[in-house]
């Protein structure tokens, strides 16, 4: 996806402008164009498939859980477009011994949180992305993270976390397997 710097150094002008601010003061000079390079690294992820980040699967003969924890991401509340960050566990069960690189499993939720999100779509789309490509027996995903919306404006919690899950397969059907792979990702 293309990125308007132009148009995102204008908006940010306009911005300061908005807030009572001189965008033509010394320290105030360059930020339009810092602010555009951020965003645009930032929202890198918009206009990618994350399953496109599963390209590389291997046959193993494995049928147990595979476990990435603390997976540090971050992200643009969507409703605020400041900054959540966290952590993200992902676990899955390869079927037929269809496994991939554990690198991947990092990159997909870095694909998905590098664009305008809610944390519930982020551990969802995470848990879906695998279900699609990988065709796993089961997929749980955790994500822990700290909003910025609600640290340093509204409610002013710093500290507070937001834990969502989403399951697939064997983990949605199973109480049990539920409770043995959480207990594994956050042990």
């Amino acid at each position: 996806m293309a990125f308007d710097y132009d148009k995102l150094q204008s908006a940010v002008r306009m911005l300061l402008e908005a807030v009572g601010e001189n965008p033509d003061r010394e320290g105030l000079l360059d930020t339009p164009k810092r602010v555009a390079k951020m965003y645009a690294e930032v929202f890198e992820g918009l206009g990618k498939n994350p399953e496109d980040e599963l390209s590389a699967i291997f046959n193993e003969m494995h049928e147990e859980v595979v476990i990435v924890k603390d997976i540090p991401f971050f992200s643009m509340c969507e409703h605020h477009l400041v900054p959540f960050y966290g952590k993200a566990h992902v676990a899955y069960i390869p079927r037929n011994g269809q496994v991939t690189g554990l690198s991947k499993l990092a990159r997909v939720v870095e694909t998905v949180a590098r664009q305008p999100q809610l944390q519930e779509r982020i551990t969802s789309t995470v848990a879906d992305t695998l279900v699609n490509k990988l065709n796993p027996h089961g997929v749980a995903v955790i994500v822990e993270a700290e909003h910025m919306c609600m640290t340093m404006r509204g409610v002013k919690k710093p500290g507070a976390s937001t834990i969502t899950t989403s399951v697939r397969g064997i983990y949605q059907e199973s109480a049990g397997a539920r409770a043995e792979v959480f207990s594994l990702m956050r042990g």
